[in-house]
C-alpha cells in the first residue's frame, strides 16, 4: 500500500511539474498577456488566472479519466462543439501567438516579396487548417 501511495505521489509530483512548464511556456510567448492587452479586459485578470487554472485541471482530468458523455446525443454533440470550438480558439491564439514571437511571418511576407496583405496571408493559413480538420473529421478519420 505504501508503495502505491509512493507512485501516486511522485506521479503526481511529476505531473504537476509538466503542466507548470507548459503554462511558464504559454505565458513566455505572450499568449495570455497578448490576449489580454487586445481584449482590454485587464481588470479581469484574476478571472483569467482562475480559468486558465481550471481549465488545465479540467482538460488533465478528461485526458486522464476519458469521461463519456451522457447528456444524450443532441446534448452530447452540443457540448462537443461548443469544446471543439474552444480549443479551436485557443490553438488559433497559440498559433498566432508563436508565430509572432518568432516573427515567422514577417520573414515569409519578406522572403515571398509580399508587401501587403500579411492579414490575407494569416486568414489563409487559418481556412486551410479549418478545411483539413473539416476533412479529417467529416471522413471520419478521427
Amino acid at each position: 500500500m505504501i508503495r502505491y501511495l509512493f507512485l501516486g505521489f511522485i506521479g503526481l509530483c511529476a505531473g504537476g511539474v509538466i503542466a507548470a512548464g507548459v503554462f511558464a511556456f504559454l505565458v513566455m510567448i505572450g499568449v495570455f498577456p497578448r490576449l489580454i492587452g487586445k481584449t482590454s479586459t485587464k481588470k479581469y485578470i484574476l478571472l483569467y488566472e482562475t480559468v486558465i487554472i481550471a481549465g488545465g485541471v479540467l482538460g488533465n482530468l478528461a485526458d486522464l479519466y476519458e469521461p463519456f458523455l451522457v447528456a444524450g446525443e443532441f446534448w452530447g454533440q452540443l457540448l462537443l462543439g461548443i469544446f471543439g470550438t474552444a480549443v479551436g480558439i485557443f490553438t488559433g491564439c497559440l498559433f498566432m501567438s508563436l508565430a509572432e514571437t518568432l516573427k515567422a511571418l514577417p520573414t515569409v511576407a519578406r522572403r515571398i516579396r509580399l508587401a501587403v496583405g500579411l492579414p490575407w496571408l494569416i486568414l489563409a493559413l487559418a481556412l486551410g487548417k479549418l478545411t483539413g480538420s473539416l476533412i479529417y473529421f467529416i471522413n471520419g478519420f478521427g
